[in-house]
């Protein structure tokens, strides 16, 4: 469910249906979706792979949501079913490509995205735990998170569908995610750019924040929660 966040003297409230409910600040933990979050956004980059394949526009996106066999083998990638190549296999036999290393090349237009990069850095510069957890694309042969800069060494705890055995809206994983953290529910953020993935969330008591095209925003939220700085 969307949520309009505003600043309310100092403190971030969020309004639903009429109905304003405070946020406790600060937060003990932040939880950051890579795909479209932490990344520009996943819409833009399959667009420009398929200019850069030589597409008809839409027909990436199809293969991976609308085509059967695409939508199988993605799932089983995300829960370790199945290997990135035999993604690249039959994604690559469907839009009639090549499929060597057709990861790589899929996510060839995907970047950090800075300003919630510098939000992340942020609030684990003022002792925040800062987890990521990503539905996976797999890590082998190509590593997404490695090349694109966002791995192991920036985060407290890194939560991989594939490693996990279960992805994204299963409340499991969002309970693993708080185990990795070592936080409860309510001390911790969760910020997603797919609305259904943060009910799962908000029942464990966790609070969320729905990314959707504005970085500056969701950046601005992040770094409303933060503690204030001690006093000289």
């Amino acid at each position: 469910m969307d949520r309009l966040f505003v600043l309310n003297g100092g403190r971030l409230r969020a309004r639903k249906i009429g109905k304003e409910v405070a946020l406790p600040v600060p937060y003990r933990g932040l939880i950051l979706d890579f795909g479209g979050v932490l990344t520009t956004r996943m819409r833009l980059n399959g667009r420009a792979f398929e200019r850069a394949e030589g597409l008809t526009p839409g027909a990436y996106s199809a293969a991976l949501t609308e085509h059967p066999d695409g939508v199988a083998v993605y799932a089983a990638l995300e829960v370790g079913e199945a290997t990135q190549e035999d993604w690249n296999r039959v994604i690559g036999g469907i839009l009639c490509i090549d499929p060597t290393d057709l990861m790589r090349r899929a996510l060839a237009n995907l970047h950090p995205e800075p300003q919630i990069v510098a939000a992340a850095e942020r609030a684990r510069a003022a002792g925040i735990k800062v987890a990521m957890l990503s539905n996976s694309f797999g890590i082998e042969p190509y590593n997404p998170y490695e090349d694109k800069g966002i791995w192991t060494d920036f985060f407290d705890a890194v939560i991989l569908s594939e490693l996990e055995g279960v992805r994204k809206p299963s409340p499991l994983i969002y309970q693993r995610a708080l185990a990795a953290l070592g936080l409860s529910g309510p001390e911790c953020v969760f910020v997603d750019d797919h609305a259904h993935n943060l009910p799962p969330a908000e029942a464990l008591g966790i609070r969320t924040v729905h990314h959707t095209t504005d970085p500056t925003g969701t950046a601005a939220i992040l770094d409303s929660l933060l503690p204030d700085p001690a006093p000289a």
